[in-house]
């Protein structure tokens, strides 16, 4: 009887060298679709949000990180408003972490979680990335206001001298409301649905711009040249319109932040109105390179 082992160690070098076709196989593909190759060295940034399905930032950082061959990587983190203090406490200790893009609705409670804010961020009182200092320390900066005036600037418009209508009250919005005011509306008015929080945000703006005009509005956006849903209404197809759509005009330019879904009823409102319309996307894509920046990628 013939001994089986010369076929058991051709069938072992067979398998062998399959594996190493797969595993060769798996390294060109990767190659060919541009993904991240993952090492020891690799930093880690996230964008944390609920609900997160929406979020377009990781496509853009990531691409951002290849084309610059940064050993980094952006991976998403979906955490609740109530998980946000446990996550942040726990990502500390992650050596290897370069920071944090932060979205609805974590743009206000992510402040207190922050060792350090800059400028922008404690006039605001709102934060969307964070980076992690030397020394561990967590430090926030906002960047939405920015983003949002070079977003329409990036489309030929300019906000000087606009009377400009704000629907809500968050962490975004009082970043754009911000923006649009050190870009030199004329006059801006904020509606929220909570009062209050309408009016505390017309007290934070006028304690820095004491000269703009700023009302404390309605639901009715007529007579702004400029009405912009700073709101998340929108992104589920169940959610109310942020604001009063028979009112608007077809000489008014409507403008969203929401990037998913791209057309959202707001913005198909107002184009059956005859309106201008500004889509959510250039808002981010504006923010990018802010975003390494502030997260210390390197050029």
């Amino acid at each position: 009887m013939k001994s089986a082992q010369p076929e058991y160690q051709n069938a072992g070098k067979t398998m062998e060298s399959g594996r190493e076709g797969h595993f060769c196989n798996m390294v060109e593909l990767s190659k060919e679709k541009n993904m991240t190759e993952i090492t020891g060295k690799t930093k880690i940034y996230f964008i944390v949000a609920d609900p997160i399905h929406q979020v377009k930032t990781p496509q853009l950082i990531n691409q951002l990180l290849t084309a610059r061959q940064s050993d980094g990587v952006m991976v998403p983190a979906h955490v609740s408003p109530a998980a946000l203090a446990g996550f942040v406490q726990g990502v500390r200790g992650i050596q290897n972490l370069g920071g944090m893009v932060v979205t609805v609705p974590h743009k206000t409670g992510i402040v207190a979680l922050c060792d350090a804010l800059t400028p922008a961020a404690q006039m605001v009182g709102a934060v969307n990335v964070v980076r992690r200092m030397p020394d561990g320390q967590l430090l926030g900066d906002i960047l939405d206001g920015k983003g949002f005036v070079t977003g329409l600037a990036s489309k030929g418009i300019s906000v000087k001298g606009l009377s400009a209508y704000l629907a809500g009250a968050g962490g975004a919005a009082c970043a754009i409301a911000f923006g649009l005011v050190e870009a030199g509306v004329s006059q801006l008015t904020i509606y929220n649905r909570t009062v209050a929080k309408a009016k505390e945000m017309v007290a934070r703006i006028s304690a820095a711009y004491p000269s703009v005009t700023l009302v404390v509005g309605s639901a009715n956006p007529a007579g702004h040249d400029l009405v912009v849903n700073a709101t998340s209404l929108g992104m589920d197809p169940a959610d109310p319109l942020p604001l009063a759509v028979e009112f608007l005009t077809a000489d008014q330019l409507v403008a969203e932040i929401i990037m998913k879904p791209e057309l959202t009823p707001l913005l198909e409102a107002a184009q059956a109105k005859g309106c201008r319309i500004h889509y959510g996307l250039p808002m981010l894509q504006s923010q990018i390179e802010l975003m390494a920046e502030s997260m210390g990628i390197e050029q």
